[in-house]
């Protein structure tokens, strides 16, 4: 094992304030790429192979393994180390000029060198072709891009921005071989070409192929010679029909609640030779508040609904125990996370609290409302969720609630135009950063549309958290940051998902892709010979 890579998640620390040194180097065992070929099924589609599009987890997933980005996310760590890189660092105190230095030799899959030249074509690609579907919002803070010299880089930032090397470790920062790529518009043949540890044989509507990159150079060691992935195109309960028949080695994203649960059950029980593996998530849902609506606007309400949720209850009769409780919009394992909800309204129904709250606000009789969701984008149990938290209020005798739903693009109209008073949004980080939960809710530009301000965050706490690169040093003003949440109550944390996949016996390295970071890490997976 090498050893920088911990299974325990690391706090980012100071050490990123001064440079993110030299990568580590392989690890003792087989030679890259020398294990079993792994066949693996995924319900979640995979929307583009072209970096400068693709803003989803199952693209995300592709880039990973497809392409280098300067740094990378050790496994277990939330930490960047190089990756295309050989070092990385801020070159000022104010978190605006970045300079990264580029491994010796690097090439493509194609076989054409790597360069600086390639690094900055890819960001400003990126930024120009600025897709819909795209990540370039991620990178506005990039003014300019220099390079002095074939394997330096130098990105002048328009504002202090300390996540920059989160943001870069991410699907947004994937390199392109210029000469592969158009510059203004998006590739459209399915075809990837990267330096990252694996190539994109073939991609087709049902099948994605990848085999290990023989030129790859970078910390990752194979310990497969290859991967088909499988898409079930939503298809959950034929997912979990393909890995229990072993049509699948391993099944990842996708699989019903109830159906990773009788999975466990059976594995537990001694039936087939199947493995759960469970593994830290980062992936969190709210209730959002509408604070121009005339009911859900009123803090009264809102804060009487924080009394009342049971979130240990949802989580156990809609979710199976697939998610946690979430009492803050920082999730637990990303560092400055606090228990801002729980310390100020428990984690059981008070209805005397609520009563009072809603007392203070002169309301006397049952408030009346409705939950609003949409079925498929935020996962199955959106709804079943809403109606749940329904009848947690109802059962008060405080309130009088329903729930609605609508379909993705009816929903995220209705969001936007204001129409609904309490609704729901769920969120998948980025990059494993406390910013990446609260500037896009809180700074400019807040992607709630709920009509939420408070020059406290946007004006102050959140720039500070920006200018700061050691992220240590930041957990006091994420926790005010949090603590000012709680007390406003724009939004209400509900949960906060795991990640989980479902394989055979012989399948084995799941637990060390599986965490904080959400990459899904192909190479970390093996497949024992006598399987």
């Amino acid at each position: 094992m090498r050893k920088c890579d911990q299974w325990l998640a690391a706090p980012l620390g100071a050490g990123l304030a001064a440079a993110l040194l030299t990568g580590c180097g392989s690890e003792d065992g087989d030679a890259a790429g020398s294990g079993e070929h792994v066949v693996m099924g995924m319900s979640d589609e995979v929307l583009a192979t072209d970096p400068a599009s693709g803003y989803d987890p199952g693209s995300w997933l592709l880039f990973n393994n497809v392409f280098q980005s300067l740094l990378s996310f050790p496994k277990g760590s939330t930490t960047p180390q190089p990756e295309a890189a050989e070092k990385c660092s801020f070159k000022d105190n104010a978190s605006r000029v970045y300079s990264c230095t580029l491994q010796n030799d690097l090439t493509f899959s194609g076989g054409h060198p790597l360069t600086s030249e390639d690094v900055k074509f890819s960001f400003e690609r990126t930024k120009r072709i600025n897709d819909a579907n795209g990540p370039a919002l991620m990178l506005t803070s990039i003014g300019s891009i220099d390079t002095p010299d074939r394997r330096t880089v130098v990105f002048h930032l328009k504002n202090s921005d300390a996540t920059f090397p989160q943001k870069i470790a991410s699907g947004a920062g994937s390199i392109v071989d210029h000469r592969e790529y158009p510059a203004d518009k998006l590739r459209t043949d399915h075809k990837a070409v990267g330096s990252g540890v694996y190539k994109l044989d073939s991609f087709t509507k049902d099948e994605a192929i990848f085999s290990v990159n023989g030129g790859y150079q970078g910390p990752a060691r194979p310990k497969n010679s290859g991967l088909n992935l499988k898409f079930f195109h939503g298809g959950q309960a034929r997912l979990k029909s393909a890995v229990q028949k072993g049509d699948v080695d391993l099944a990842y994203r996708g699989l019903a609640m109830r159906d990773l649960a009788d999975l466990q059950a059976q594995s537990l029980g001694g039936g087939k030779s199947l493995n759960v593996v469970e593994g830290t998530g980062a992936e969190v849902q709210h209730l959002v508040f509408n604070m121009k609506d005339p009911v859900a606007g009123k803090l009264g309400v809102r804060k009487a609904m924080a009394y009342l949720i049971d979130r240990s209850t949802l989580v156990r009769d809609v979710y199976k125990r697939t998610a946690e409780p979430l009492y803050s919009v920082v999730p637990a394992g990303i560092t400055g996370h606090n228990t801002a909800f729980y310390d100020k309204y428990g984690d059981r129904p008070q209805p005397e609290k609520a009563k009072q709250a809603l007392r203070d606000e002169g309301i006397s009789g049952k408030v009346k409302l409705t939950l609003w969701g949409t079925p498929i984008r935020y996962g199955p149990g959106t709804v079943p969720g809403l109606r749940q938290i329904a009848e947690q209020l109802n059962a008060s005798g405080l309130f009088d609630v329903d729930v609605k739903s609508a379909d993705v693009a009816a929903y995220e109209k209705g969001v936007a135009g204001g129409k609904y008073g309490v609704y729901v949004k769920g969120w998948v980080p980025d990059y494993p950063d406390p910013d990446n939960f609260v500037a896009p809710f809180f700074g400019a530009g807040n992607v709630l549309a709920n009509h939420y301000t408070s020059p406290r965050l946007s004006a102050q706490l959140i720039p500070a958290t920006a200018e700061q690169p050691s992220r240590e040093a930041t957990v006091g003003d994420f926790q005010r940051i949090q603590d000012i949440v709680a007390d406003e109550v724009p939004m209400l944390p509900l949960w906060q998902g795991k990640q989980y996949a479902v394989a055979q016996d012989d399948i084995s390295g799941l637990q060390w892709t599986l965490d904080s970071s959400t990459v899904f890490r192909f190479w970390e997976i093996g497949k024992s010979s006598d399987g």
